[in-house]
């Protein structure tokens, strides 16, 4: 079920690291693709995505993904206030710059607000590969607090 505007804090509250996923429709086979190949790193963390992609990579990974809404329907928003609020370490966005999208506007607001507050974003497979193997990121699994 995604979360919607009604879900409690305690149900958004989390002990590990978080990392926000999100794919557009034609990207979305890859997305879970390269989660399937990183599924033992991404299950150290906690995982947000936008409804459908959350559904598949649930279905499609086994991993355990906290699931908000549809991208269009404001789930790109949701990933921009835990962004906003420094609750993901880093952004996985894979989308696809050829197909106009409906909620272009909310794609720009959700990529601007990563930049804003410094949060690694990915936009492809090849530099999400970057991401998923830095020593960095794997520091904060060992300290999610440093």
């Amino acid at each position: 079920m995604a979360l919607g505007s009604s879900e409690s804090s305690k149900e958004l509250a989390q002990d590990k690291p978080a990392i926000a996923l999100v794919a557009h429709d034609a990207c979305k086979k890859d997305l879970v693709e390269w989660a399937r190949f990183n599924r033992g790193t991404l299950s150290a963390f906690t995982l947000y995505a936008t409804g459908t992609t959350g559904a598949r990579l649930e279905a499609e990974t086994g991993l355990k993904v906290r699931r908000l809404l549809s991208g269009p329907y404001g789930g790109d928003a949701q990933i921009g206030a835990l962004v906003s609020e420094k609750r993901v370490c880093c952004l996985i966005f894979f989308w696809d710059p050829l197909t106009p999208q409906p909620h272009d506007v909310d794609v720009k607001a959700l990529l601007r607000l990563a930049v804003l507050h410094n949060i690694p974003t990915a936009c492809n497979r090849a530099t999400a590969d970057f991401l998923i193997s830095s020593p960095l990121l794997k520091r904060l699994i060992a300290d999610p607090n440093g």
